[in-house]
């Protein structure tokens, strides 16, 4: 119970100090840039997850390619 007395207290102060820095000018430019950061790199990952999803596709391709080369064959 004490945990979850700080955890909310720590919530809360963190809140009120944010509210207080995006009042001002220098921190809502570093609010911006932090922002900013952060959708880069959910970009990066979700570009680095459409390029890894589209290796194993092209893998998978390339062994059903193989599957219904050696099926053939073996007819």
């Amino acid at each position: 119970m004490k945990n979850v007395f700080w955890l909310t207290t720590g919530i809360g102060i963190g809140f009120a100090a944010a509210h207080v820095i995006a009042n001002n000018p220098k921190g809502q430019a570093f609010f911006a840039e932090v922002d900013a950061k952060a959708h880069e790199f959910a970009a990066a990952i979700v570009d680095g997850y459409k390029d890894r999803e589209a290796e194993l596709r092209a893998t998978v391709a390339d062994a059903e390619a193989t599957i219904a080369d050696l099926r053939d064959r073996a007819n």
